[in-house]
């Protein structure tokens, strides 16, 4: 049985500089992200796009969203299949081209989660455990691009 879940924010543009978008140049993107219950988040554009570096944009959202949701539902099935996991940390990474009329597409995300487990005889089930979390990622079901996973495990000293 399927379950529908729902999900709510508020976007609100503040980077008017006193005369809105009467230029590509006369405006800030600047950006406020609320969810109700929750801390908001001062965000912009990219900073080729015109963007405030300092701010996060959609970009890092999109890839912080695949990484955090591959981490969850690893972390998860982890737990499930008894793989302790003492420590878990993320580079991820991904590419994105920009079009000639100016908009574009990502073309790949590549996750790097290196994952420390309690024992050596939990590493090839760590390891395998990426392949599934991958498949059950919300977010990563969700792209239209590949997710690809360069897992490196170790163990606990």
């Amino acid at each position: 049985m399927s379950k529908l879940h729902h999900y709510k924010l508020n976007i609100k543009w503040t980077g008017n500089n006193g005369s809105g978008t009467s230029d590509y140049t006369a405006y800030e993107r600047s950006h406020d992200l609320s969810i109700a219950g929750k801390k908001k988040i001062a965000c912009s554009s990219d900073s080729p796009f015109r963007g405030d570096i300092k701010k996060h944009n959609p970009e890092d959202f999109l890839l912080a969203s695949l990484a955090a949701c591959h981490m969850l539902w690893y972390l998860h099935l982890c737990a499930d299949e008894g793989v302790v996991v003492v420590d878990y940390s993320d580079e991820a990474e991904a590419k994105m081209i920009q079009t000639s009329n100016g908009g574009g597409y990502f073309t790949e995300a590549i996750l790097h989660p290196k994952v420390t487990v309690k024992e050596q005889s939990m590493v090839k089930k760590a390891l395998d455990l990426h392949k599934k979390a991958g498949s059950f990622c919300f977010i990563a079901n969700s792209v239209k691009f590949p997710v690809y996973h360069k897992p490196n495990i170790s163990v606990e000293k």
